[in-house]
């Protein structure tokens, strides 16, 4: 059973930066990819980053590549994105998951199971 995580949440300016976390346990997290996918209103899932089990491979949306890194800490059982020169379109519900694949981020979003509630970013200009 996957425990829930907890996500802190943000209402930020347009250039600043945002840096989300995701504490698990060692049974949500070991053996997992983790990441976060985004959901607003009425649209489809989009996954932002994830991050493979033991940190060695990474992924990152177009959107967001060059301005965002995810990390994760095993040892606290922490995985973090940090997303930089933060644009309105950034903005919706950050949902923090997990899978045993990386590939599922990639391939099947809708797949992902949250970890919890869901953060929401609202970038405002």
């Amino acid at each position: 059973q996957v425990q829930k995580a907890k996500s802190g949440g943000r209402l930020v300016q347009v250039g600043e930066s945002l840096t989300l976390s995701c504490i698990g346990s060692r049974h949500s997290f070991g053996g997992y990819a983790v990441g976060w996918f985004r959901q607003a209103p009425g649209q489809g899932r989009f996954v932002v980053a994830a991050i493979s089990w033991g940190g060695g491979r990474t992924y990152y949306a177009d959107s967001v590549q060059g301005r965002a890194t995810i990390s994760r800490h095993d040892a606290e059982f922490t995985v973090y994105l940090k997303i930089d020169s933060l644009k309105p379109e950034d903005s919706g519900v950050y949902y923090c998951a997990t899978d045993p694949s990386l590939g599922t981020f990639r391939r099947a979003p809708n797949d992902l199971k949250p970890m919890d509630q869901g953060t929401l970013v609202t970038v405002s200009s």
